[in-house]
């Protein structure tokens, strides 16, 4: 019997769960005046999910041989944002994995397997001592192509 323990994986939200690019491109074409977009009320609860994002991590979730986690940071900008992540992943998720939302400016701080970010560097990312999986980057293009990725490393 396998009694390995599971793997921490760290899943951002801004553009690897949700679409934040569109949503603030959207809104700044239509208001131009608002030089933060992301910073009016409502806009992270009301962004849309990335294709494939909320299967895989549900499946994440039910799989025993992963511990996954949202790591996202805060728009500054926007205090709102803390709660509308949180209702954000309510939504999606349930209420019982709200309990899995850590919201960080400085992503070094967690210990764990794999980090799954659009971005490599610049909310401490680098300092990440894991895997960083790059979501959108050829090898990490997709919720597909990542969930292969974390599968190949359970085997």
């Amino acid at each position: 019997m396998n009694m390995q323990k599971p793997l921490v994986v760290y899943i951002d939200m801004d553009d690897v769960l949700c679409d934040y690019k569109s949503a603030h491109s959207t809104k700044l074409a239509a208001n131009p005046g608002i030089t933060f977009p992301q910073s009016q009320y409502g806009f992270f609860a009301s962004l849309q999910p990335i294709e494939g994002a909320i299967e895989s991590v549900k499946a994440l979730i039910k799989d025993k041989r992963f511990s996954p986690y949202i790591l996202t940071a805060p728009s500054y900008v926007n205090p709102l944002c803390y709660t509308e992540k949180r209702v954000w992943i309510e939504t999606y998720f349930g209420l019982e994995f709200t309990k899995r939302l850590i919201i960080s400016s400085d992503k070094s701080l967690f210990k764990g397997d794999v980090l799954i970010d659009d971005n490599a560097f610049g909310k401490g990312q680098e300092g990440f001592e894991g895997m960083i999986f790059q979501f959108g980057n050829p090898e990490y293009q997709n919720w597909k192509m990542v969930m292969k990725g974390l599968l190949e490393l359970v085997k």
